[in-house]
């Protein structure tokens, strides 16, 4: 595509405050030089390049708030059980990585789902059937947990006398010996003897995660977790190699992963970190708290406990700790991402940030079960909603798992997106992929329907989004949330070209077809970086 182009015959989204649609915008040198039929017209040269848009929707390029695209690269050149049915499937998948892997050493990859297994616990057994004596090191879908196999159990020293971590699980057979899940922090039991990938194998990961994420539209996101976790190495060289290689065409945000094994004493090493990470295209000036886990496995935090006797779930930050630091990292200018699924994480998280720091645009990720109470104080505080709407379906997590272990009242305040909207408070949405799928028309499919493409079943349709505030939070909401919103995020004259051009226009669609929509075309600056 040319350097200069124009997109005429609309229709033109511009996600600016008044959510105007406009019908052509010209884009000069990496920025758009115009809005508008007859601005663009006006300014149309012989080396410009018109593209006629003929009922496609231009937008601004959709900022994931909330993803981790090495991990998801890293999973699709390993064994990828994300596109599996049930556990048999699994065990196929698994079977065939390994035939075509003859040589590998271990059994690394994941993207299972928890709903597939009886209790979201598949066993060790199951997966010594296909593995032999190779082990396994497989993560989970929700990045919460491992399927093991008894060789890397064996490798990593867990047996029936080591004792569950303060932040995790082992899944445990009749007899108490370790049955091949490890949830939250049990994993970090296996890590020593995981072999190490090398840092070219971290930047074709990061390669192919950007390619996924452009090929959906996605011009800009904000990596929820630049340090080391669930066997994955500190992502921070990669961002740095990449950057300075020039191998980045997204635009990226990091958050600097908070060690919850450590206190305040690691200040100084994130000022570090913050200060290497200041590059052209990546900056990671965020810190994030994963405040506890998920529900699925009962590790979320909740203010009472689950149904069933298993506790009230995980607080990996104390409360007391939590309303220490938060303060300590807001006077050092660090934003904080907070993962908080429950409705006690949620309303830790904000009661650390009323202790300081409110104007650093804060954002709690998930927000899964929250009190009504705790609603209107994200507006309060300038605390920004970042929302995963793909999670707010009734998938078989969902009814099989989820529900029954929160009780009718509590799963009936799951994923409150529009409570958040009318009490103020600024929402971004994220896709948490591989957690979830990339493409922000499905998440903005299930915030506007509530359910999965072709399903009746709404979860709290209550709760719904419009399209246009669905829209808002995977541009503009985001874009804010990222500090980026005076550069991009809009369709507006000044801004960097950031544009995403999509195969129809989702406002003219009936609301159940909104997931069709594909993307025909994703610009950085002015440059294509996907095209269909």
């Amino acid at each position: 595509m040319a350097d200069e182009v124009a997109f005429v015959d609309g229709p033109v989204a511009t996600m600016n405050a008044a959510r105007s649609f406009t019908d052509a915008v010209l884009v000069r040198d990496g920025r758009i030089a115009a809005v508008g039929n007859q601005a663009v017209r006006e300014r149309i040269r012989r080396r410009t390049e018109v593209v006629p848009l003929r009922g496609r929707l231009l937008l601004p390029g959709f900022h994931d708030a909330h993803v981790h695209p090495v991990f998801g690269g890293m999973l699709r050149l390993r064994c990828d059980l994300s596109q599996a049915t049930d556990g048999a499937d699994c065990l196929r998948l698994i079977a065939e990585h390994l035939t075509a892997h003859p040589d590998a050493p271990w059994l690394l990859g994941g993207g299972w789902d928890v709903a597939q297994f009886p209790g979201g616990t598949p066993t060790r057994r199951a997966l010594d059937s296909v593995t032999g004596d190779r082990p396994a090191y497989l993560v989970n879908r929700d990045h919460h947990g491992a399927w093991v196999n008894s060789v890397a159990l064996r490798l990593a020293g867990i047996d029936r006398h080591t004792p569950d971590p303060p932040d995790g699980r082992i899944e445990r057979d009749p007899a108490g010996r370790p049955d091949g899940t490890l949830h939250e922090g049990a994993t970090r039991l296996v890590e020593h003897v995981l072999p190490a990938a090398d840092s070219q194998q971290y930047l074709d990961a990061l390669a192919e995660g950007q390619r996924h994420l452009h090929a959906r539209g996605v011009t800009s996101w904000h990596d929820a977790i630049v340090g080391p976790y669930l066997g994955y190495h500190d992502l921070l060289s990669t961002y740095l190699a990449a950057d300075d290689r020039g191998l980045l065409t997204g635009k990226v945000r990091g958050a600097l992963w908070w060690d919850r094994d450590r206190g305040p004493e690691q200040i100084p090493d994130l000022l570090e970190r913050r200060k290497r990470a200041r590059g052209r295209r990546f900056r990671a000036e965020t810190v994030k708290i994963m405040q506890d886990g998920v529900c699925e496995n009962a590790t979320a935090a909740l203010r009472l406990p689950y149904l069933g006797h298993e506790g009230s779930g995980l607080s990996f930050v104390s409360p007391a700790v939590l309303a220490e630091v938060v303060p300590l990292l807001a006077a050092e200018g660090f934003q904080l991402h907070f993962h908080a699924v429950g409705d006690r994480a949620v309303r830790d998280a904000l009661d650390a940030v009323a202790a300081g720091g409110r104007e650093l645009r804060h954002q709690i990720a998930h927000v899964q079960v929250v009190h009504p109470g705790d609603v209107p104080r994200f507006h309060e505080l300038g605390v920004a909603a970042t929302i995963q709407p793909r999670w707010a379906v009734n998938d078989p997590a969902m009814t099989e798992l989820t529900v029954p272990r929160l009780g009718h009242t509590r799963a009936s305040r799951q994923y409150p997106f529009r409570s958040l909207r009318a009490a103020g408070a600024v929402l971004a949405a994220g896709s948490d992929w591989p957690v979830s799928e990339a493409d922000p028309m499905l998440g903005a499919h299930v915030a506007v329907n509530r359910c999965e493409p072709g399903a009746d079943d709404p979860l709290g349709p209550e709760e719904s989004l419009q399209l246009v505030d669905a829209l808002a939070a995977c541009t503009i909401g985001s874009a804010w949330v990222n500090h980026v919103e005076q550069h991009t995020g809009t369709v507006e004259v000044g801004k960097a070209a950031d544009l995403v051009v999509l195969d129809t226009d989702p406002f003219s669609l009936p609301p159940e077809e909104i997931a069709s929509c594909g993307v025909d075309l994703t610009m950085v600056d002015g440059r294509t970086v996907h095209q269909r």
